[in-house]
């Protein structure tokens, strides 16, 4: 079974991320669709319309996707 997650889009999932410093996936997108995950990076350091940073490394927004995991609570 596959664990749900959150897609950041917006400036305002990305601020949430980072206010709550969790561990952000960076998937790589190929012909605009999901494909691989490129790293289980970690928090949120700063963002632009264009990138994101996390652990030190840039990620066009446009090439890639960026996924925090839900926890379900029961």
């Amino acid at each position: 079974m596959k664990a749900p997650y959150k897609v950041l889009e917006s400036d305002a999932d990305l601020f949430t991320a980072a206010l709550a410093q969790v561990k952000v996936y960076v998937v790589q997108l190929v012909n605009g669709r999901p494909h691989v995950i490129a790293d289980y990076a970690g928090p949120v350091q700063r963002w632009t319309p264009d990138d994101v940073m996390i652990a030190g490394m840039l990620y066009q927004r446009d090439e890639f996707e960026f996924r925090v995991r839900l926890s379900i609570t029961k």
